[in-house]
């Protein structure tokens, strides 16, 4: 495993290089939320961030989320989920996280509107866009991205905050951030949903997506090393 003196190292690099793209792009940096990825990670190594100061940490398993919410929950730490989310681990993840990057279906929508109901709390999410209709990953078409903010955000006890996407993996990621971008202000305008988030960058490419509006990077390696 990766020694705690190594992530506090590593996380300051990342928060810096957020600190100089937001700056470089005319962005004020506390505008970014920095997500460490903790999948297949130990619950060590998420005990060393946080005491280096990181405060998000995203879990793409559910029962991975779940265990080590169980296990670390400290005042101050958020947990989100950004992998897909199935309605039988609906409940419990939503309880635990503070925001559902994986939204991308009106069934799930309902799913989460009802468990919020249930549970007096509100449920916070992000649609998540498929831009490059790739198979292997969730999330909407970009021309189906409207319809379901609107349908979704008009759910009772569910908020829709913006949008999310993990683009192909190509030489051009800023291009696909920056269509990103651009449906999302579409989307806002056509439905009067305000989408204040943008979740979009990772370990190798975070830099280029908070020069395209990120206010949300998802990084993994860049602050863990190499995952068990």
């Amino acid at each position: 495993m990766t020694d705690s003196s190594e992530i506090a190292e590593w996380l300051a690099r990342v928060r810096a290089t957020v600190a100089t793209a937001a700056r470089d792009a005319g962005r004020d940096p506390a505008e970014i939320t920095l997500i460490g990825v903790s999948k297949r990670q130990p619950l060590a190594a998420i005990k060393a961030a946080f005491e280096a100061g990181l405060r998000d940490i995203g879990e793409n398993h559910a029962d991975e989320l779940l265990e080590k919410a169980a296990a670390f929950a400290p005042n101050g730490l958020r947990y989100h989920f950004i992998g897909r989310l199935s309605s039988r681990r609906a409940r419990k993840v939503a309880c635990q996280t503070m925001l559902i990057h994986t939204l991308d279906s009106l069934r799930l929508a309902r799913k989460l509107s009802l468990i919020a109901q249930e549970e007096g709390r509100e449920v916070r999410a992000l649609v998540q866009v498929n831009q490059g209709g790739e198979a292997t990953k969730g999330g909407v078409a970009p021309d189906a991205a409207a319809a379901l903010v609107r349908d979704a955000a008009a759910l009772p006890g569910l908020s829709v905050d913006g949008l999310m996407s993990i683009p192909p993996f190509d030489d051009r990621p800023r291009d696909w951030f920056r269509q990103l971008r651009q449906l999302r202000d579409v989307v806002a305008a056509e439905t009067g949903i305000a989408l204040p988030e943008l979740s979009m960058g990772m370990s190798h490419d975070f830099a280029e997506a908070i020069a395209e509006g990120a206010t949300l990077v998802r990084v993994g390696t860049a602050i863990f090393g190499a995952r068990d």
